[in-house]
């Protein structure tokens, strides 16, 4: 039986390659499709690697759960009054209560995990600024690296600067120094004491009340986080 017209087509088609038309158009979908597939791996790539880097809901403290830390500001030796209690509680993850105590409580990925962060708390904060060259708490009180201590106080007459001290845990003896609060990652129990102070002076502890009173709470959201397995 002789082959058809249809049947020859296909062989000739066959034999040179899918033909010139065929030849020229394949070099380019073949490489279209290469690239997008390149960029498409790239683009994955990047993404884990941030995710990696970046892994804010994976890291305490979750969205929802709660810590606490106390807070202490210092100017040449005196300690300065307690901050206002924060009274929008409800809108915010990071919020002042009585007696200096912070509550960290994330509600967005921003507040979360490596994100949560004393400069995070300040970004959210206009009662008081800390930053590497100044500090400034209510009531007027403002500090700039370079001034001098006041009268009356401890120190002065002294030239100061500001600076971070904090003690991660409750145990730990001596605090680590910093000027940087977006470098200051808050942990559970954290002590936090900002201070305008001379050279070879650090801020101290927190008032022995504003730690008390952080126990206190975290004992009692021990207490009502706690559930008993079946």
């Amino acid at each position: 039986m002789a082959k058809s017209t249809t049947g020859k087509w296909v062989s000739r088609v066959g034999a040179s390659g899918g033909g010139k038309t065929y030849r020229k158009k394949r070099p380019v979908n073949y490489y279209g499709v290469l690239g997008l597939i390149t960029i498409v791996g790239l683009l994955t790539v990047i993404y884990s690697r941030y995710q990696y880097q970046n892994p804010a809901s994976e890291v305490p403290p979750v969205i929802g759960q709660t810590w606490y830390a106390s807070l202490s500001a210092q100017v040449c030796g005196n300690t300065l009054p307690y901050l206002a209690k924060d009274e929008r509680v409800a809108l915010q993850g990071f919020n002042v209560l009585e007696k200096n105590v912070l509550g960290l409580t994330p509600q967005i990925e921003e507040e979360a995990g490596k994100n949560a962060t004393f400069g995070k708390f300040l970004e959210e904060h206009s009662q008081f600024t800390v930053t590497a060259n100044s500090l400034k708490w209510p009531g007027g009180i403002s500090y700039t690296n370079g001034d001098t201590c006041p009268a009356g106080s401890p120190y002065a007459g002294k030239v100061g600067h500001v600076e971070i001290a904090y003690w991660s845990t409750l145990s730990q003896p001596e605090p680590t120094i910093t000027t940087d609060p977006a470098a200051l990652r808050f942990s559970d129990q954290m002590q936090i004491s900002v201070g305008f102070v001379p050279d070879n002076v650090h801020p101290t502890n927190p008032p022995s009340e504003t730690l008390a009173y952080m126990v206190t709470l975290g004992n009692q959201n021990a207490v009502t986080t706690t559930t008993v397995a079946p």
